[in-house]
């Protein structure tokens, strides 16, 4: 009965005897119906859980209305009872909370594990697209061979034109080796002054590099004027000059090409067998945690819809603790502020009655 239903009551009623207080015999418990059961583990199963059964004036609103009366037409405080009904609540939506925790941890760890093998994943195809884009680097190995024979062969064709030009005057073969030689000195230099641009060049290097071809050259012009005509030793001096300038850098340049294409045939057979032993691998690598992560995302599925699910019940018991908590204190209010306007003996009517 609501407290309208005792006021009018109350004041239709013709005026009794005091009633003696009547004390209340202890309230009967009802149950409230269980919550589902929810696992935080695919596969497991949580022991049940019996939450605490509410009382009877909390758990049926009539009953409810009546303590909310009953305060407001005494002289207690409503906090008590409220603080009273939220503990109740706070009881019933503790194991809940725990079931909360607990997913979400177990979430979290399978996010780890799940972020884990994609990251690795994007690794491996990052790898595998590098290697795929991976161009054959260039050795142009025939044309090296064939420039590198064509530079020898003018090196020995100067020798000889050296030996056949000093073989008159000085037969021993050495001599022409020597001379042939000191004429390739620019050969073991770096580079050479005719290939570069930019620096200005010193007089100390032009002779480094000229002197020791020059003086070859003037040893043969020399000797060529012993047997040859003039015209004959100028065009062979300027001839074999050039030659010792250009022909052995030439024949570095040749050997240092050759040796990069036989590094860019090497690397390219490695790419090869690269190509060949990790691609397949890695394609089963990324298989594999394909797998790994779908049956992760399968394991995590369940425990989302358990904590939402879980959440759901929590959020439910928060909304009935707050209508519940409303309801009393709206009858506490009500019964309040009209207590001053009853008689005493209206007031004992309604404290008493039942």
């Amino acid at each position: 009965m609501t407290f309208f239903q005792r006021l009018r009551r109350s004041l239709s009623a013709a005026p009794a005897p005091p009633a003696p207080v009547v004390t209340p015999a202890p309230l009967a418990i009802v149950s409230v119906s269980q919550p589902p059961v929810l696992s935080t583990q695919p596969g497991t199963t949580r022991s049940a859980y019996t939450p605490e059964p509410l009382p009877a004036w909390l758990a049926d609103e009539d009953s409810l209305r009546d303590e909310g009366v009953l305060f407001g037409l005494s002289e207690a405080r409503p906090d008590g009872k409220v603080a009273q009904i939220r503990a109740f609540f706070a009881r019933q939506t503790a194991p809940f909370d725990e079931m909360v925790d607990e997913s979400t941890e177990r979430i979290g760890e399978l996010n780890l594990f799940i972020e884990q093998r994609e990251n690795r994943i994007t690794t491996l195809r990052d790898q595998i697209n590098e290697l795929l884009a991976r161009e054959p680097r260039p050795n142009n190995l025939i044309r090296t061979v064939v420039s590198l024979v064509l530079s020898l062969g003018v090196c020995v064709c100067n020798f000889y034109l050296i030996d056949e030009t000093l073989r008159p005057l000085f037969p021993n073969r050495l001599i022409a080796v020597g001379v042939f030689l000191a004429g390739m000195f620019n050969l073991f230099s770096r580079t050479s002054f005719l290939y570069e641009d930019g620096p200005q060049l010193s007089v100390r290097r032009i002779l480094a590099e000229t002197g020791l071809p020059l003086a070859a050259s003037v040893f043969v012009l020399v000797q060529a004027l012993q047997s040859q005509s003039t015209g004959q030793a100028i065009a062979l001096f300027s001839f074999v000059f050039f030659l010792f300038l250009l022909a052995g850098n030439l024949f570095l340049s040749n050997l240092v090409a050759l040796q990069t294409a036989l590094a860019n045939i090497d690397a390219n057979r490695q790419s090869i067998q690269t190509k060949a032993q990790r691609l397949p691998g890695w394609q089963a690598e990324i298989d594999r945690l394909n797998q790994e992560v779908d049956t992760l995302r399968i394991q995590k599925w369940p425990l989302v819809t358990a904590l939402n699910h879980t959440q759901a019940q929590i959020t439910q018991l928060n909304t009935r603790r707050d209508e519940l908590v409303n309801l009393f204190v709206s009858e506490f209010e009500l019964a309040r502020s009209l207590r001053d306007r009853l008689s005493e003996q209206q007031r004992n009517s309604m404290l008493n009655y039942e």
